[in-house]
């Protein structure tokens, strides 16, 4: 899969309010919502309003923008029920497994520990 483009990139189409999603947080650099196939109890996607395709291409006038993704990533985790703790994903390219072509958090919390990210090879 590659950049689809901001025209039609599903994540710029949620921005610009071309497809609805369950918003739990807006300012003006990102939007967080619901993912549609949740992997967890809480899993919510912070993006982004520019298009950027994937860390590769971030850049230093992203910096406000990426840094804000991480700075609400503890308001939004509560605000959703995490009261425990929770975790942060971001996935990068084809190896990091990134299915859409724009930079995407993913925060992921529950009532029970999540498990290890990856399989310990020892």
């Amino acid at each position: 899969m590659s950049d689809p483009g901001p025209q039609s990139c599903v994540f710029c189409r949620i921005v610009r309010g071309e497809i609805p999603a369950r918003k739990v947080y807006e300012d003006e650099e990102v939007l967080a919502f619901h993912d549609i196939r949740p992997q967890a109890p809480v899993h919510v996607l912070v993006i982004p309003k520019a298009h950027v395709p994937t860390l590769y291409e971030a850049a230093a006038a992203h910096e406000r923008a990426l840094g804000r993704m991480l700075a609400c990533a503890g308001e939004i985790a509560r605000a959703e029920g995490a009261s425990d703790g929770f975790r942060v994903i971001l996935n990068t390219g084809r190896v990091g497994n990134q299915e859409v072509y724009h930079v995407h958090m993913h925060i992921l919390a529950g009532p029970a520990p999540l498990g290890p990210m990856l399989s310990r090879r020892n």
